[in-house]
């Protein structure tokens, strides 16, 4: 629903975030938004988007849907951060310079820590170097700058960790031996998350709207189609690693899976009534901000250890196995959606931790 410009403070009021704050530049044609979520268990983190949004409007309702996301990932996730996010409009082709990077990096820093800013779709670790000019509170810078590194190795390795996970609920077995992938979305993580599939001898069948994406994954190893035949392809899950919103009224009816487990944000367009018919269906859904959550622990463990510890964020993004086996438990006990039990977990963990701090 698209929102109107003067129901801009009403649609924050009923998100129910910490802070909203819209910032602009003169000098540096900087322009952005700032959601911070929730901090009850910690200072806000969140990655910062780069987009040429069409509006106003839709900027806000990128930055409150990924901020609010982030609350739940992280808290799922054992960690001690609030949920934040930040986007910037516009072109990360052509507006990006020095000096428009350390302007936002003075903003940050006026927060003193209430914000920690990572990379995000359009902002890559050479502009978190800049603006790290300006302030420290800046994660996921690359390891020769004494930073964790690439986090979408860890988002592809917890996503593998779910997908397992997935097949033990559904098959008894966790084994992706002679197993059928349809993968979508051969960025970053999904290229890495094709590669661990295959070294467990599973079958990837892959596609991405970039044919050279696509040629590279032929020489990984993976079969490969055109973007719009993923959809009905027969296979044991279907992995969306790019776009939000693929479980849809369109793509849902031709989904010939078991199983719905990727990396991608937002993957049902509406959670409630997309999450029902995948449950009439049999298909077993993993909640994205679980599964996908291996990047925000990446990032996280850079910022909690003076080095970046490797065995640490493993076993951390290993513990998303478990974590989505305790979630379909709840979901079968309580009959309720599996992102709904996530949810509960969520809300019963920030609940226990607003207690204890109103004890002090």
């Amino acid at each position: 629903m698209e929102l109107k410009k003067s129901n801009i403070f009403e649609v924050i009021e009923k998100e129910e975030h910490e802070e909203v704050i819209f910032l602009h530049d003169r000098r540096t044609g900087l322009k952005g938004i700032l959601a911070i979520h929730d901090t009850t268990l910690g200072p806000g983190l969140g990655g910062c988007r780069m987009w040429q949004y069409e509006s106003e409007d839709r900027a806000l309702r990128d930055v409150l849907n990924l901020s609010r996301g982030m609350t739940y990932k992280i808290a799922i996730s054992g960690l001690d951060y609030g949920g934040a996010k930040m986007v910037l409009w516009g072109d990360p082709t052509s507006d990006k310079n020095e000096a428009y990077f350390r302007a936002l990096g003075k903003f940050i820093d006026r927060l003193e820590g209430y914000y920690i800013i990572g990379p995000d779709v359009g902002i890559g670790h050479d502009d978190l170097l800049v603006i790290q000019k300006e302030t420290p509170y800046v994660c996921a810078l690359p390891e020769e700058f004494g930073g964790s590194g690439d986090i979408s190795i860890s988002t592809a390795y917890g996503t593998f960790n779910g997908i397992k996970a997935c097949f033990k609920k559904k098959y008894g077995s966790d084994s992706l031996s002679g197993r059928t992938v349809a993968l979508q979305g051969l960025g970053k993580v999904g290229f890495k998350l094709a590669k661990m599939l295959l070294e467990e001898d599973a079958r990837v069948i892959a596609t991405d709207l970039e044919s050279s994406l696509r040629e590279g994954a032929r020489e990984l190893g993976c079969e490969t189609v055109d973007p719009e035949e993923i959809y009905t392809l027969e296979c044991d899950v279907f992995s969306p690693n790019a776009l939000g919103g693929i479980v849809n009224d369109q793509t849902l009816p031709e989904f010939n899976c078991d199983i719905i487990a990727g990396a991608a944000n937002n993957i049902l367009e509406d959670p409630e009534v997309h999450g029902r018919k995948l449950l009439e269906r049999g298909i077993i859904y993993a909640p994205d901000y679980v599964i996908n959550a291996g990047g925000v622990i990446h990032a996280a463990s850079g910022i909690d250890y003076e080095q970046c510890l490797k065995s640490v964020i493993n076993k951390k993004c290993e513990d998303i196995y478990d974590t989505l086996l305790d979630i379909f438990a709840v979901a079968e006990a309580e009959q309720v959606l599996p992102h709904k039990a996530a949810d509960q977990i969520v809300e019963q963990r920030l609940a226990m931790v607003e207690k204890i701090n109103s004890l002090r």
